[in-house]
């Protein structure tokens, strides 16, 4: 008992530090208000395929429709393939106001410093002819540059957070000049200093490793992690780790949401951009798999607990929470039972609702291993009900891989559901 206190307590340590520790919640949030672009920018893709592709789409009986295919790459593009963009603009925002900052001037000069230390040329060949020309590559607009612009956001805001405390720098106004004018050029020393330290810094660091920053992270700390999280051990930890957070009533989402959503958006990018070269998607870990087949149905595949309730369950309290929890279940929500049954701290499904997300994201990357599914190029959205989210991410045979899981669910709850119904008797008989 005194084992299992402290690592309750242990666990409860850590979805502490995660909620109350800034960063990781400017992080966090800034992810989550960016989910909706992720989500709409990945239709691109599916709507490529279904409207203007002459092979798979209406195009093919309506050729017109093929000039649509411009508009739906640029959906693309713009929400997913730039997407370290609004991101380091969101984070240093969130973060700006925690620290009681301007959130607006910190975003745009986040994003400023950014561009100042990233490369602003692009090496173009054309007829055998290789130049330069200013632009910015897709690694500095897309997933390669997302956790680099994570750490510029991050470091910036402090940066600026500690310039504009020193009231020395800050250019005083008479009282006659308006508010806004007044506050440009208390900032406006701080602002040059910045910019000007990250232009010199991304310089002298690329003079020094013969790299630019975002490709020395990239390659040093993003792909690595990257790989690592991506794994089969990986992600089924991830939903183990998760569900133990959840057992104790924290949701546990929330919890790995730092770790989860940048590594989600980058194999997402990185998906989409395979499938445009005419590559083979390799990243399976994406927002997509995550509510397709590792909370199908709810965190700790809930809706085959209620499955298993319903048929096999002779305790009337169980089977009235899980009619009640059926449609919310089907559209993957499971708090009803989590906190209805309850399954939080409950020693009778602890197991099953611990590993059950583990053992869906093991089949889910079978599934993936073997080729019956492919890596997703499209994040269906949250709430969507079952096997629909399934055939929007990876088409028909992801209702059968989403199937396969719930029933394997339903039979690893099986057995705690008649453990159950034998502990209720035995209850039932020590009152008479």
């Amino acid at each position: 008992m005194a084992k299992t206190s402290k690592f309750e307590n242990t666990l409860m340590d850590i979805a502490d530090f995660v909620d109350s520790n800034v960063y990781l919640r400017s992080i966090k949030d800034a992810f989550t208000d960016y989910v909706p672009f992720i989500i709409a920018g990945s239709f691109g893709s599916l709507l490529n395929a279904l409207i203007a592709s002459q092979t798979t789409g209406l195009a093919k009986w309506v050729p017109a429709l093929s000039n649509l295919a411009p508009a739906f790459t640029a959906m693309n593009f713009a929400a997913v393939s730039c997407m370290t963009i609004p991101i380091i603009l969101l984070i240093a925002m969130n973060l700006a106001k925690a620290k009681k900052m301007p959130p607006f001037i910190t975003g745009v000069l986040a994003v400023i410093c950014y561009f100042a230390m990233v490369p602003n040329t692009i090496t173009v060949t054309i007829q055998e002819a290789t130049g330069k020309a200013s632009g910015l590559s897709g690694g500095v607009l897309g997933a390669q540059g997302l956790f680099v612009g994570m750490l510029v956001a991050v470091l910036i805001t402090n940066l600026f957070h500690w310039l504009t405390s020193i009231e020395k720098i800050k250019i005083k106004m008479p009282a006659s000049v308006p508010a806004g004018i007044a506050n440009s050029f208390n900032i406006l020393i701080p602002v040059f200093v910045i910019i000007v330290f990250s232009s010199v810094f991304g310089t002298l660091f690329q003079l020094a490793t013969g790299s630019y920053i975002n490709e020395f992270i990239y390659a040093v700390v993003q792909a690595p992690l990257s790989a690592a999280v991506q794994s089969t051990a990986g992600v089924v930890i991830m939903a183990v780790v998760c569900q133990l957070f959840w057992f104790l009533g924290i949701h546990g989402g929330l919890v790995v949401e730092p770790i989860r959503s940048p590594i989600s958006a980058a194999g997402l990018a990185e998906n989409i951009a395979a499938v445009q070269a005419g590559l083979t998607p390799a990243y399976p870990l994406t927002r997509g798999f995550w509510t397709v087949f590792v909370v199908v149905g709810g965190a700790g595949l809930t809706l085959s607990l209620i499955f298993a309730i319903l048929m096999f369950s002779k305790r009337e309290d169980h089977r009235a929470i899980a009619k009640l929890s059926l449609l919310p279940g089907i559209c993957g929500i499971g708090e009803p039972m989590v906190f209805g049954l309850p399954l939080v701290l409950n020693p009778v499904f602890a197991i099953p609702f611990i590993l059950n997300s583990g053992i869906a994201a093991a089949i889910g990357l079978f599934a993936i291993k073997i080729g019956f599914i492919s890596c997703s190029i499209v994040d269906a959205p949250f709430g969507l009900p079952l096997f629909i989210n399934a055939t929007i991410s990876y088409g028909w045979h992801g209702a059968i891989v989403q199937l396969v899981i719930l029933i394997v669910g339903t039979l690893t709850y099986i057995p705690f559901v008649l453990m159950s119904n034998r502990m209720a008797e035995k209850e039932a008989q020590k009152e008479q």
